[in-house]
């Protein structure tokens, strides 16, 4: 086999839901959310791994998500957050998926599904748009969605949501108004005579640093798979990290395929982008931009050999990229690389590769290819 894979610990993930579950508190149920194959740490491990564990709720995005983990033998409760698509409301009613909901047509198509299942007070969530300016009703619709909701006879409002889109600025206005307007919201909801059990808005970040956001459900994806979003402050150029006691699930990991001794003025790679300085050992492994790798890591980022921080040098390509061992002598062909995760002195975290690409950790970490194995640690 082609020597690169990704390590996840389904321990670790349990000890961040079990630290989460801590820092929420008893009264608030967590839906652990494994969209996206979970962060690219696959979603039906880790949801096993995280009912196991006590996990009552499930995040996804789609039905086919959703049906992926209810399929593998899933019981708890799976919510799709962003609804579902047309023609898939009997799926969405057979395997008892709950779906948020925000135009006419989810209603009236999950009504006639729902009674050719004959099923009663099948559950929905209302997502409401409080001003991210994507998914949900808006308020001004809200009320002629629940003379609809009130009109069915098969379907139960059992929640009400919305998400926000600046939960780590901790002086964002619009957290505020979003915050204000889903109020607004409970207000309307409650005087059309519904009483959802579930108000739920906070994410990771509002989870960690907003305590009155909690509300009845949180809904943790990035500190579950060990990170959290550094917080930040408009005005203020320096951010600050949230103490939460999380570990890293996954660690991605190759081996040296090549190595070669190059003089001073060779250049490495495709472009020639980077000349070595002085003569250079140069190892070559065997991962590229097509397993996820970001190209933008190129001659920025740095990985570990035994237990030694070994610098990329030119640009990462499709299948191969090229590490500096000059000051590592003892590195050998099939050494182990360390791409992500720790040694006994050194580590590289999803956020390191993220500051060198410019993006952030949930990038990283989805974007790890399907042509690279996951190997589960229990």
């Amino acid at each position: 086999m082609r020597p690169l894979w990704a390590e996840v610990s389904l321990p670790n993930l349990q000890h961040n839901f079990r630290e989460i579950r801590k820092h929420v508190g008893p009264g608030t149920q967590i839906c652990a959310v494994t969209k996206a194959h979970a962060y690219g740490h696959g979603a039906v491990e880790c949801s096993h791994a995280l009912e196991a564990e006590g996990a009552q709720w499930f995040g996804v995005t789609s039905t086919e998500e959703g049906a992926t983990v209810r399929d593998a033998g899933v019981r708890a409760r799976v919510l799709l957050m962003s609804g579902f698509w047309r023609d898939e409301e009997d799926d969405v009613v057979r395997r008892d998926l709950t779906p948020a909901v925000w135009e006419p047509w989810h209603l009236e198509a999950l009504e006639k599904a729902a009674a050719r299942a004959g099923r009663r007070e099948f559950p929905v969530h209302i997502k409401v748009d409080t001003g991210m300016g994507r998914l949900g009703v808006q308020l001004p619709n809200l009320e002629r969605l629940l003379d609809a909701l009130g009109k069915t006879a098969h379907l139960r409002l059992e929640g009400v949501m919305s998400h926000l889109a600046s939960a780590e600025v901790l002086d964002a206005p619009d957290v505020e108004t979003q915050a204000q307007n889903f109020e607004r919201a409970k207000k309307i909801v409650l005087s059309r005579g519904f009483t959802p059990a579930m108000w739920h808005l906070a994410n990771t970040s509002a989870m960690v640093g907003r305590s009155e956001l909690r509300m009845d459900m949180v809904r943790p994806g990035l500190a579950l798979y060990g990170y959290t979003l550094p917080f930040v402050r408009q005005e203020a150029k320096n951010s600050v990290w949230p103490y939460f006691d999380l570990k890293p699930v996954l660690s991605w990991k190759t081996r040296i395929l090549s190595i070669a001794q190059h003089p001073a003025g060779q250049a490495i790679g495709y472009g020639g982008t980077y000349v070595t300085q002085a003569p250079a050992r140069i190892a070559v492994l065997p991962i590229g931009y097509a397993d996820g790798l970001n190209r933008h890591l190129s001659s920025r980022a740095r990985f570990i050999v035994r237990d030694t921080y070994a610098p990329v040098v030119g640009r990462v390509s499709m299948d191969l990229t090229a590490i500096d061992i000059t000051h590592v002598p003892a590195a050998a062909l099939g050494d182990e690389v360390i791409v992500i995760g720790a040694s006994e002195h050194c580590a590289v975290t999803a956020w390191d590769h993220a500051c060198h690409a410019n993006t952030v950790a949930y990038e990283v970490l989805c974007n790890i290819g399907k042509r690279v194995p996951r190997k589960y640690v229990h």
